[in-house]
């Protein structure tokens, strides 16, 4: 490698890495990198007080095994109040019917890692972040150009660095100001997100229940309380979503079932457009796309953000091994080692979300016929199951150093 070269690119640098996004893929970058002794700015316009200092809204992730050790190695597991999913039951139905007679159990038993994943509210986990983040800085401001290597802020000022990383979503301004082309479409379906307490407790267990119109997953919160999220057809949203607490009630109960006996609203009421979108690329000179910014997919298993945290823990580790080696870590063969480490992982999980969404959103009978059989056959299968419960965990497929719970 040629260090002088190196030495022009970043030279007059007062950080090595700039990442765009200050949601959760970005802090939990930034702290993994900080940890292994980078200089890194977070550049994000929201106030960072807010999302932390409010009450409870109903916003919660689950998080696999693997995202939990990535959060211990970083720091920010300790004292985190989270509710383990021990069991997760999966089947067919119909509202008003209750679920069909074949159904998928998993179960954290038939592994040694204990609970299959957690859950955590979105207010505990960002304030989390926050207290960890005190030596790094942090620039409440908005990108409005980019160039190789640098941004210009909305308040006039230029950072520069090494490496851009975009944490800013799907509409990732950092893509766009790359060049970086996105694929996708829209399902049709809107999300309608809260959470509900109920009479009997949840036992740790998570439901996801595939209705004609969309999935509705029940996923247990800390008490008796659980998250919902309820997948609708974007007319039934809109309507839904319009009607006051009662009647959403309602409306949401004949899905529901009865089994965690009377429920009441517990969070506010928020509603999403489900769409899936995959950057064409996750890199491009001297820039980086994490989380959202390269994927979008479908949350019929909650596994948004725990492909995110596996980027995180993808690209802290290339660039901890290039800084090593003596390479400049925004060159493009540095960079293509992340793109093929996470891209055909990331593209073949929302892929598959997007064919089990569509296999499961209808009310085609040989279809239903035919999911149903394939849920009762692998639910019948202790090896099969066992692999599907290790590859929702995040234990399967090549790890990085902070998926098994250390600094790379």
């Amino acid at each position: 490698m040629d260090n002088r070269a190196q030495a022009g690119i970043t030279g007059g640098m007062t950080q090595d890495i700039i990442i765009v996004g200050g949601g959760l893929n970005g802090p939990a970058l930034a702290l993994a990198l900080a940890k292994s002794g980078f200089r890194v700015t977070v550049v994000d316009p929201r106030p960072a007080p807010d999302r932390a200092g409010v009450g409870f809204d109903g916003r919660a992730y689950s998080l696999a095994i693997a995202s939990r050790r990535l959060l211990s190695a970083i720091g920010v597991w300790d004292g985190l109040e989270a509710q383990p999913i021990l069991k997760i039951k999966a089947s067919d139905g119909r509202a008003g019917q209750g679920a069909a007679p074949f159904f998928l159990t998993f179960d954290h038993a038939e592994i040694e890692e204990g609970p299959m994943g957690f859950m955590v509210e979105d207010r505990h986990l960002y304030a989390a972040f926050l207290a960890r983040m005190d030596g790094i800085e942090r620039v409440r401001d908005t990108v409005v150009a980019q160039g190789e290597g640098e941004v210009t802020l909305a308040s006039g000022r230029v950072l520069r660095a090494a490496l851009i990383v975009g944490c800013d979503g799907r509409a990732s301004g950092t893509a766009e100001r790359a060049g970086i082309r996105r694929i996708g479409w829209g399902y049709g379906q809107t999300a309608l997100v809260t959470a509900v307490s109920h009479e009997h407790p949840h036992e740790g267990v998570a439901h996801q229940l595939f209705l004609p119109s969309g999935p509705l997953a029940i996923l247990p919160l800390l008490g008796n309380r659980s998250s919902i999220v309820w997948s609708e057809t974007e007319a039934n949203a809109r309507a839904i979503a319009a009607l006051p607490d009662d009647d959403f009630l309602a409306a949401l109960h004949p899905r529901f079932g009865d089994f965690l006996g009377r429920i009441e609203l517990a969070g506010a009421r928020f509603t999403y457009p489900l769409s899936l979108s995959l950057a064409d690329r996750f890199i491009a000179p001297r820039v980086a796309l994490v989380g959202d910014a390269a994927h979008g997919v479908h949350p019929l298993a909650g596994q948004g953000l725990n492909l995110g945290l596996r980027d995180v823990a993808a690209l802290a580790e290339v660039l901890v091994d290039a800084h090593r080696r003596g390479e400049d870590i925004g060159a493009m063969p540095v960079l293509e080692r992340y793109q093929q480490w996470r891209r055909f992982d990331s593209t073949a999980m929302a892929l598959g979300m997007d064919g089990m969404n569509r296999l499961f959103s209808n009310d085609n009978p040989i279809l239903r016929l035919g999911r149903d059989l394939g849920l009762g056959a692998v639910n019948a299968l202790p090896g099969l199951r066992r692999g599907f419960i290790r590859q929702a965990a995040g234990l399967s497929g090549e790890l990085p150093a902070l998926l098994r719970g250390r600094l790379p």
